[in-house]
């Protein structure tokens, strides 16, 4: 695989770079399985701006990341790794889907806002990674149902077209999972925001 990438880039040594770091953040079990490599690599030279390697994997760096696969197979931490390489005014932060809505139940409808426009003292909203879209659940404030991510995820698309503030999400939903759980209207902006980057449905639980 790695003959084919073209890049000024040493991906072999960027990944034992990631696997040090993974050592350091997760114990020392922790290893990038052969495996996964197709998929590192696109993260990779997604958050590395490695512009050819991007165009020859046809991912568009304007969009987020959409990272999906089975449970266990490792989504989280590579975000959590990625952020490592990623260029200071890239910078994002990883935030489970499952946080946000114990916030919604304590704190209501400001906690949409705070997640895309972001917090009123704040100049400019921020790249966030919504790890584990799906996890969450549809949630009553004061009896009203609301789907916060679907909400979330709206907002966000606004900010993207806007302002081309991005988004990252992690999930172990399909497409048309997603679309059941959150409507065709936020799958269909999500096709505009991210690039897919999926496992392999059987790659096993590493946990």
């Amino acid at each position: 695989m790695e003959n084919e990438i073209k890049s000024h880039y040493n991906y072999s040594e960027v990944i034992l770079w990631l696997e040090k770091k993974g050592t350091e953040l997760y114990g020392n079990h922790f290893k990038i399985v052969e495996t996964d490599y197709p998929i590192v690599y696109k993260l990779i030279a997604y958050f590395l701006k490695d512009e050819p390697t991007c165009f020859q994997y046809g991912i568009n760096l304007n969009k987020g990341i959409l990272l999906s696969g089975p449970v266990g197979c490792g989504k989280t931490s590579l975000m959590n790794l990625m952020k490592h390489l990623t260029p200071t005014e890239h910078k994002f932060l990883v935030k489970p889907c499952r946080d946000i809505s114990f916030e919604f139940i304590q704190d209501g409808y400001q906690i949409i806002h705070k997640y895309s426009i972001g917090k009123l003292y704040e100049s400019q909203p921020k790249t966030i990674c919504f790890d584990d879209l799906g996890i969450e659940n549809n949630l009553k404030y004061y009896g009203n149902e609301c789907n916060v991510m679907a909400e979330i995820l709206l907002s966000r698309y606004d900010i993207f077209i806007s302002r081309k503030i991005q988004t990252h999400i992690t999930t172990n939903l399909s497409a048309t999972e997603i679309e059941k759980h959150y409507g065709n209207r936020v799958r269909s902006r999500l096709r505009e925001m991210v690039n897919l980057i999926a496992y392999d449905k059987s790659t096993p639980d590493k946990r």
